[in-house]
């Protein structure tokens, strides 16, 4: 492929699309390799052009801002192949399969790239969640303190005060805004209005959420989230949490040797569309009552000493014995001339080998190739490769699943 030219002045902006073809900009050496480094687009240096360097985005998409010490950041910004307003459902139904915003309570369609969408989507959710003021609740305390309060800590009081008498080491559980629920929309917050490409309108009101959150404090980045149960008291905070934790998993800063920082979100689609196909066929069968039982990520062994570990994103298993009666594998793939790649296939035989299944399915995201079904030279297994097509409604979409779901129940074991 030839590139066309470009200016030799670094740019403070990189646009590209996910799994399109490379572009040749003008980058500072630094930037380049970081990004080489990050996993966050594929970058290469031109070899005819020096100062310039060859950009490819994969499945990852989002935006991250690159500052090297002493410069102006270079934005690099990544739109997905998949319309926003679907990405919005995959994301949704992965996060929560009743989330609002998946059902239009917030209108993304607007939005052309990832983190203006989300940016608006986590505001308007926060902004319900808090409609009724901040929920409180209690929390567990341990301080010293100049009187008694809640049950006294016996071993801590000997062990730090010598038989004194005052400060005493207590517990109690104090009733306060600043739990897990609103710590965790307090630091969703806080990380958008860092990110590049945040529209100002939505950055005015992401400010707006983090004032009535003020008192509340934000999780250092590095500590892991605190964990929050659903129940009946934060029900109108479920929608906003889940988006939330969403926003924190996949927002990130790194240094890098000599002060370099990269700083922003980043989704990587492979990973969404997988939870999505599993969590979908997951809820099919839930639904349908079959009383089969579905495990996600569920270990097991190719070999007999079982020293070979392999994961498949999806198994199904009987109602009565509990044996596994269906694999799935998720596969996001590129879309590519020759269909999809043949490792996938080896990968599902060696599956329904150790499953001793008769059957196997690779569900893909439609590219090129249509359905097949593959039968497995002397190895009585066959290898179907559904393709889902992720531009329609979401209703067909999950259609689609169904009609997976129904062929894994009728899947043949050897």
């Amino acid at each position: 492929m030839t590139l066309a030219a470009e200016t030799v002045n670094p740019v403070d902006h990189v646009e590209l699309v996910e799994h399109a073809p490379a572009v040749r900009r003008a980058l500072p050496d630094p930037v380049g390799r970081a990004l080489a480094a990050a996993g966050i687009v594929e970058a290469a240096p031109d070899p005819c052009a020096p100062g310039h360097w060859s950009l490819r985005a994969g499945s990852k998409i989002g935006a991250v801002a690159v500052t090297v010490p002493g410069g102006e950041p270079i934005t690099v910004r990544v739109t997905p192949k998949v319309p926003i307003v679907r990405l919005f459902f995959l994301l949704g139904y992965s996060c929560d399969r009743k989330g609002s915003w998946r059902e239009g309570g917030v209108e993304v369609a607007e939005h052309r790239d990832l983190v203006p969408a989300l940016a608006h989507a986590v505001e308007r959710q926060v902004d319900d969640a808090l409609r009724q003021g901040l929920l409180q609740g209690y929390k567990a305390v341990e301080e010293s303190a100049l009187v008694v309060r809640g049950r006294l800590r016996e071993t801590e009081q000997i062990r730090r005060r010598f038989g004194a008498t005052l400060p005493v080491e207590v517990a109690y559980d104090e009733f306060t805004t600043d739990i897990a629920e609103n710590r965790i929309l307090r630091t969703a917050v806080e990380r958008l209005l860092r990110l590049p490409g945040v529209p100002r309108d939505v950055r005015r009101r992401l400010l707006h959420q983090r004032a009535r959150l003020a008192e509340v404090t934000a999780i250092v980045r590095g500590q892991p989230l605190p964990d929050w149960l659903p129940t009946r008291l934060n029900a109108r905070y479920h929608h906003a949490l889940h988006l939330a934790r969403a926003v924190l998993d996949n927002i990130s800063v790194e240094h890098a040797p000599g002060g370099l920082r990269i700083d922003g979100f980043m989704f990587d689609m492979n990973k969404l569309f997988e939870d999505f196909v599993t969590i979908a066929l997951r809820e099919a069968f839930r639904t349908a009552g079959s009383g089969h039982t579905a495990r996600l990520q569920d270990p097991h062994h190719l070999d007999e000493a079982a020293a070979i570990r392999m994961k498949p994103d999806f198994v199904l298993y009987e109602p009565a014995g509990g044996a596994p009666c269906a694999v799935v594998d998720a596969k996001y793939k590129a879309e590519k001339r020759g269909g999809y790649p043949d490792a996938d296939l080896y990968q599902m035989l060696a599956y329904c080998t150790a499953l001793g299944l008769r059957e196997g399915h690779l569900v893909y995201a439609k590219g090129n190739a249509p359905h097949a079904a593959h039968q497995v030279r002397h190895a009585g297994i066959v290898i179907h490769q559904h393709a889902l097509d992720l531009d329609q409604e979401p209703s067909g979409l999950l259609t689609d699943i169904d009609e997976v779901a129904q062929r894994l129940a009728n899947t043949p074991r050897v």
